[in-house]
């Protein structure tokens, strides 16, 4: 029987089209909500407290950029019938070279920083269980089997959930601190008030800006949307999560803009920063406030745990399946591979030794390296890949597309650059 939102079939072969339906939404709340970690909040937050609204406008472009970014990876999966990986390959070895590398020890850094992110809540909101490491080996442990034992349809329906208890707790934040409208839209006009620079980029390019875009698509099939003529349904995915993205942006640039702004108060850089936060809510607000905070703390930081435990692992799945066939025979689902599931063993436990030592600076620095050009190389890539003919002619870019992924790929080499210079040599 023919899908329901299905207009008619196409001549030539084409797929049908799908009309755009919010039923339909899913992989897009599941990137954003990933890619949304707690460290991009204090960014936010941060730059609340020392501009005020005045860099308003740049969280809106960064929203924008993502946008575009999501959407080329989807485009890419949808129109070509291959992945985001067999893309890369096709550029040259060089793109399996630095892949190989980047998940291997990005995984292994970052898996450690997922845990103490999403422990830090739960060890304010109960001091008297166990202390901060045994609530971060917790939260991976959880993260590994809840990932290990649910299909994407679960993984979707919890990601969602979660989002909602996001949602909800920043826009109540957003109320509670009486933002004065006036002043923000005036955040609206682009302007760059002296020292801003570096947090401007910062807005731009760091909210919602990780590998996990690159995972769209990977999600994008898991939900089975498999050919193009699911493009107007990825779309509208793509854009209302993202404007959703955008909305905790702005609320987090109000809570930082009347509270920390306007009172001088300064909160640590990094994920502690939301702890510091949690207090000042207390004191002004209330322990319900400051509670409700701590649960949408922990719900944007398991989110990205999960996200990436799930969405890397694909990615990873897929990397091996091109040079290990033999290791996910045919008809095994990729969420049920022997690859996948060993990446989703690396993110889990070798971090945890990190948990208990302070980290290798060696390989802080190699992580920071690596990390830094992920994002160029993904917004350049792209530009490649859908300019060129390993795409159908009529899904390659047009005007708006490669003016945002040129001017996506240009900001995030300025801020690989910032950030190479930043590490601690």
């Amino acid at each position: 029987m023919a899908d329901a939102t299905q207009v008619g079939t196409e001549q030539g072969g084409k797929p049908p089209t799908r009309r755009a339906s919010w039923r339909h939404i899913g992989p897009g709340i599941v990137v954003a909500a990933t890619g949304v970690g707690a460290g991009d909040l204090v960014a936010t937050l941060i730059a609340g407290s020392k501009f005020g609204y005045t860099l308003l406008w740049a969280a809106v472009i960064g929203c924008l950029v993502k946008i575009s970014l999501a959407e080329a990876a989807g485009r890419w999966h949808l129109a070509t019938g291959r992945t985001l990986f067999d893309g890369w390959r096709s550029l040259g070895s060089w793109t399996t070279v630095y892949f190989a590398g980047y998940v291997v020890v990005w995984g292994f850094v970052y898996g450690a920083a997922a845990m103490s992110s999403s422990a830090l809540p739960l060890a304010a909101l109960f001091p008297d269980a166990m202390n901060l490491k045994g609530w971060a080996v917790l939260c991976g442990l959880v993260g590994l089997v809840f990932v290990w034992f649910n299909r994407y349809a679960v993984f979707e329906k919890v990601m969602t959930v979660m989002v909602g208890a996001m949602f909800l707790v920043t826009v109540y934040l957003a109320i509670r601190v009486t933002p004065h409208l006036g002043d923000a839209f005036a955040g609206l006009a682009p302007v760059l008030p002296e020292g801003s620079l570096i947090y401007t980029l910062g807005l731009i390019g760091g909210v919602g800006g990780t590998i996990t875009l690159a995972a769209y698509g990977y999600w994008v099939n898991a939900k089975g949307w498999t050919d193009a003529g699911w493009m107007k349904v990825m779309r509208l995915d793509n854009r209302v999560a993202y404007i959703t993205t955008g909305v905790f942006v702005v609320a987090m640039l109000f809570v930082g803009a009347e509270i920390l702004h306007s009172s001088g108060l300064a909160i640590a850089k990094g994920d502690k920063g939301l702890l510091d936060l949690s207090g000042i809510l207390k004191d002004r607000y209330g322990t319900v406030t400051s509670k409700l905070f701590l649960i949408g703390f922990f719900a944007t930081s398991f989110t990205s745990l999960i996200g990436v435990w799930h969405g890397v692992s694909l990615m990873f799945a897929d990397f091996m399946a091109k040079y290990r066939p033999s290791l996910t025979p045919a008809g095994t689902s990729r969420e049920k591979s022997l690859p996948f599931r060993a990446y989703l063993l690396w993110l889990t436990f070798p971090p945890m030794t990190l948990l208990f030592l302070d980290q290798p600076f060696g390989l802080v620095i190699v992580y920071g390296v690596i990390g830094a050009f992920f994002m160029p190389f993904l917004a350049l890539t792209l530009l490649w890949l859908l300019n060129s003919s390993r795409t159908p002619a009529d899904w390659r870019n047009g005007l708006l597309s490669n003016v945002m992924l040129t001017v996506a790929g240009l900001l995030f080499v300025l801020l690989c650059v910032q950030q190479v210079r930043e590490l601690p040599w």
